[in-house]
This record gives structure tokens, sequence and C-alpha cells, in this order.
């Protein structure tokens, strides 16, 4: 019902979203699942053609994709290294029948950017930081692997060809090349929408 209302382009609220969630991932939400009307502006922005490959880097319990692909014509990849996240992401896609979101469990550093067209980064390497930002005891932090994960990232994004795209959500940035340009910012700041322009 939830997706059906979003493909019709109504309004649905988080609290009426996140009852797709078992509790434990419900109690998640508001700290790490993107908002939906965040990811219906996303999503829009990203997918501009029909079959735009779009990845989620770090995409949890896959509520950017699941949203994104029940409003656009994209295909929407989420990579998430918590096995048990992907499962779920897996379970629920299929369950409501979005067949134009898949989910791959691999870490960042496994995935190359050039196999996408347009990228989603809600600052999944946070965690590695900030240790009230912990999805759970699965993985241990480490400044290492944060620094690790954003030069990466930077690079892989570096590699990408003009004119792709990029949204980024409560992110200082660092993994934004300057080869991008901002070109907008909404939500007070916190939601940034970039494009390669060199």
């Amino acid at each position: 019902m939830i997706f059906e209302q979003l493909k019709q382009n109504k309004s649905i609220d988080d609290n009426e979203f996140n009852q797709v969630y078992p509790i434990r991932i419900k109690k998640l939400a508001a700290r790490h699942w993107t908002p939906v009307k965040i990811a219906r502006k996303a999503a829009a922005f990203l997918v501009d053609k029909p079959n735009k490959r779009v990845l989620d880097i770090g995409s949890g319990a896959g509520k950017f994709c699941l949203v994104g692909a029940a409003l656009t014509s994209g295909i929407f990849y989420g990579v998430e290294q918590r096995e048990s996240l992907i499962k779920l992401s897996r379970k629920i896609a299929k369950k409501y029948k979005i067949d134009n979101a898949e989910f791959i469990h691999s870490n960042i550093m496994e995935i190359s950017l050039l196999d996408y067209d347009a990228f989603y980064f809600f600052n999944s390497f946070q965690e590695n930081i900030d240790l009230t930002a912990r999805i759970d005891k699965s993985i241990d932090p480490s400044e290492e692997l944060y620094n690790l994960y954003t030069a990466y990232l930077k690079d892989q994004l570096e590699k990408t060809p003009i004119g792709t795209k990029l949204v980024t959500y409560w992110s200082n940035c660092r993994e934004v090349p300057k080869s991008f340009s901002l070109e907008s910012v909404s939500h007070g700041g916190i939601l940034s929408f970039w494009r390669k322009t060199a």
C-alpha cells in the first residue's frame, strides 16, 4: 500500500513508511535512514532519464533506494557492508515488488563508481568517528577507516564523466572533488546537489 501510494505521487510521512521495518530498525530511522521527503527530492534530481543507475553509498536498511525506485524510472543500487541490512532490504523489495532496486553486500572499497551514473551519499562513514552514530556493534569504528573510505570515494568520483550527478546529505563534503560544482542546497544546507563540470 505504501509503495503504491508513492508510485501515485501521494504524500507519505516517515512514520507510515517506517512500518515496513522491524522494531529495532524502525528505532534507528530518525538518525540513520533517509527521510521520505529527502529521498523524493534527491531521486528526482538524480534520475533525469529512464534506467539511470543510481548508487546509494552505504544504503543501510535500503530506504533511499526503495523510495527512489518507487518514485522514478531509475535503477537504484544500494551498497552496504552489513549483511543483515542487505537481507532486510532485499526482503522488503521482493515483498512489495520493487523490481528496480538492488542491494549489494560489499564494502565501498570493492565498488567501482564507473559502473553507475549518479550517486547518493548520506555520510555513511561518519559512524567511524562519531560513537553516538553507531548502527550496531558489528563494525569497529576507526578514524583511519573514515579517512580511507573518504579518500577512496573522492578518488572514484574524480574518475566519473562530466555531467555526473551527486547528492550529499548531512555531509561535510570532504568526499566531493573540486571537479564537482554545487548546483543548489536545500533543507537548511544539509542537502546538497552537485554536478561534475570539469
